[in-house]
């Protein structure tokens, strides 16, 4: 098949074009990046996919089968209508499949979550919960009134190598040095993962299966886990036996922490409330079965010593301003 991956250079996207390589598949890429690793016989369309006559203008007459849509801008935010305003590019009237890649967020909050449940409103206080959810409304219209082949796909945290997060390398660096680790709250507040693997394997298999058109999956661990056993998973991957100290959220950020910049203090993005999901529908019609949890984070775990990432040269101040707070408390 012709397929179009918008992004392609990072964790999703990466691990899904060189799978879609290795199946034989035409393949271009579309980026803001004038070049790509992966060689002549993949197409490097440059553009900005916020900017939708830049899309259309890097697209072309080219066509296409299939289009994979991966990415979300974390500094501007990718609305509805940009999101939108890039399908024109892509010819959908003689697409097999436009696959969107949205997340748990756009339910914005709860528990065990199908994927007939309310998406989050239009005036959600959440900026990404509100540009995920109005993105796949805006995409299940086009579907209702002229067929528009969409699949959407609802991950929570994806984990696995590769990862440009700072999450479970945010732990293992700390493990690895021995050093407490910073438990917000009690550490009964749940996470459900997906292993970036079994997230690509559902997005392929989305392109041949006709009951996934019009449909939105869940795709994760079976069950959610408290943050207490995710900080004791990574531990066993590491081989090391974890130093918890719990602090009261309170007390975090009244002295500052944050989710998604320095002074970090449980990963990026890591301490949210909880949205957690059932995936039956993805098990069945994509015939979905989870890594489990402990294989993946080891696997993980080796490719993140191999990488050389390791960060040894940290500032851990603010741990330990909060370390020290926690023992007060105590």
């Amino acid at each position: 098949m012709r397929i179009l991956v918008i992004g392609g250079n990072l964790f999703i996207g990466r691990l899904l074009v060189n799978q879609l390589l290795e199946q034989g598949h035409e393949l271009s890429i579309l980026h803001r990046r004038d070049s790509h690793p992966y060689g002549p016989h993949v197409q490097n369309l440059q553009a900005d996919r916020n900017d939708p006559e830049a899309v259309k203008a890097a697209v072309g007459d080219a066509r296409f089968d299939v289009v994979f849509d991966n990415v979300y801008d974390w500094e501007r935010g990718t609305t509805a209508e940009q999101v939108r305003g890039c399908v024109p590019a892509t010819q959908p009237d003689r697409l097999h499949r436009y696959v969107f890649m949205s997340s748990v967020a756009a339910y914005f909050e709860g528990l065990d979550h199908i994927e007939s449940d309310p998406l989050a409103p239009a005036d959600c206080p959440d900026v990404y919960a509100r540009n995920k959810a109005l993105s796949e409304r805006a995409l299940f219209r086009m579907h209702q009134k002229s067929g528009f082949p969409i699949v959407t796909f609802r991950p929570p945290y994806i984990y696995g190598p590769g990862n440009p997060f700072y999450r479970e390398a945010f732990f293992w660096d700390r493990l690895l040095l021995d050093r407490p680790i910073v438990m917000p709250g009690d550490g009964s507040r749940l996470m459900q993962f997906v292993h970036v693997q079994d997230l690509v394997t559902c997005c392929i298999r989305a392109m041949e299966e006709p009951s996934a058109v019009g449909e939105a999956f869940n795709v994760a661990q079976a069950e959610p886990v408290t943050q207490l056993e995710v900080v004791e998973a990574l531990a066993a991957a590491a081989g090391k036996t974890p130093e918890i100290v719990f602090v009261p959220r309170d007390v975090i950020a009244r002295e500052g922490g944050r989710q998604m910049q320095e002074p970090l203090y449980f990963g990026f993005y890591f301490d949210m409330p909880p949205i957690t999901t059932k995936i039956a529908k993805a098990q069945d019609r994509l015939h979905f079965e989870p890594i489990p949890f402990a294989e993946g984070l080891e696997q993980t775990f080796a490719a993140y010593l191999e990488s050389g990432a390791r960060r040894t040269e940290i500032d851990f101040r603010f741990e330990d301003r909060l370390i020290a707070l926690a023992g007060k408390r105590g």
